[in-house]
Order: C-alpha cells, then structure tokens, then sequence
C-alpha cells in the first residue's frame, strides 16, 4: 500500500567560500501521520525539561545546562523506528574542482542533494519535501530541486515528489532534531572538542547508532544511515 511519507532535509557548511572544509546535509524522514506525532512528542520533551515548545533545539544550543534535554531527544530519536535519518558528508570542498566537471557550485551542490534522497526515494510512495529557508534565494531553490528530482526520477506528473517547500525551522520539530545530527557529524568530523556538552551528545549518538560518525554506514543501514562522499568521484 502507497504511502506519504515527508522528508525534513537541512544543510551544514555548503556555501563555497565559507572556509569550513567538511560539509553536511542529511534528511529526517517518516510517514506524514508518524511525524506528525513525532513533532508532538518532541514538544513533550520540551516541556518534561522545563522548555517552552518554540524552544529550538538546534545543535547550537547544545550546552551543559541543557544537555539532559538533548541526550533525551537523541534516545527518543533512536528509539522511534518511525523515524530514519540519511547524511552525506563531504570531509573537504577544497578538494572540489568544479571546473573539471563543468559545473557551478550550485550544480554540485544539486547533485549532491539528489545523492542524498535517491536512496530514500521508492516510486511505491509519495513525498513531501520540506527544506530549512535560508535566504531570499530559498523559493527559486526549491524550484530548481524539484525540476531535477523529477528529471531524474522520470516523473514529470511529480507523483513520487510531490512537493518541495521551504519552511521555518523553528516552527518544525523534525527539522530540528535534523539540525542537531547534521550537527553533531559535522563536528565530529571536523575534529573539533570545544565542547563538552557536544562530545556528550556526539557520544550518546555514536552509542545508539554502534557507528562513528566519520565513516559510511553499510548502504543497507536505515535507520541511521551516512555516506562520506569522494570528492573526486564523478556523480
């Protein structure tokens, strides 16, 4: 039986010239009904720590006062088989020549999303898309992701990508909880350990999935799923 099933994408260091080697984009995902649910239990979870519901719990607001909250969130994440998660990684841009490939950032960057989702994607369902807006740019984006997808999906009528939209994050609770393992594997991977709260939550990740987060998981692996992409790999 078809399903609708939405995906939460968000990104992490993808601009060009932004002087951060490692980049990151991953995706939540689950049955529109079971994120729906979701969203109101990670609401709940707010609340239990004191939290007020419009609280963001992006991976920058990991710090020590409220490091039991977002070990909780990662339990809850890892204990819910409703809900998987995809990242790719790119451990260095700087190894990017776009040139070579007679291409655009942009361009890359397209490629790289479809990387990302064609592993979630089966044309038994549908999906619903729904991207973090950054900036002004954010709509014609969307529209250009969704012009690829469906080019290289074959799907014209758009059948198994429904939509793609930008929303605001901190009105989306999975997009959230999506921020917060990009964030954790970006960190981890830059090498970083300014924080002692991060480490925490990086380590809690690391316990649940049986993973580091430095390598790529078996491709059968969904329920956390990464994929360190060679930068010198033609897609």
């Amino acid at each position: 039986m078809a399903s609708t099933i939405n995906i939460y994408c968000d990104e992490s260091c993808h601009l060009e010239n932004d002087h951060i080697d490692v980049m990151v984009i991953g995706a939540i995902w689950a049955e529109i009904d079971a994120a729906e649910d979701a969203a109101k239990r990670i609401i709940e979870i707010k609340k239990k720590h004191g939290l007020r519901p419009t609280f963001d719990l992006k991976w920058v607001a990991v710090a020590p006062a409220k490091l039991s909250f977002f070990l909780d969130v990662v339990d809850y994440f890892f204990d819910n088989n409703a809900l998987s998660f995809r990242g790719l990684v790119v451990p260095d841009k700087k190894l990017l020549d776009h040139t070579a490939f007679l291409q655009t950032h942009d361009d890359w960057y397209y490629k790289m999303f479809f990387v990302l989702i064609d592993q979630i994607l089966s044309r038994r369902n549908s999906y619903r898309i729904y991207l973090d807006m950054k900036d002004t740019r954010s709509q014609k984006k969307a529209e250009r992701l969704h012009e690829i997808i469906c080019a290289k999906l074959r799907d014209p009528c758009r059948e198994v990508v429904q939509r793609i939209q930008h929303v605001r994050s901190h009105e989306v609770q999975l997009l959230q909880l999506g921020d917060l393992l990009i964030g954790a594997i970006g960190y981890a991977n830059r090498g970083l350990h300014t924080s002692e709260a991060k480490l925490a939550v990086i380590k809690r990740i690391m316990e649940r999935s049986e993973r580091d987060l430095t390598s790529s998981t078996l491709r059968s692996q969904k329920k956390f799923n990464l994929f360190m992409w060679n930068a010198q790999a033609r897609t």
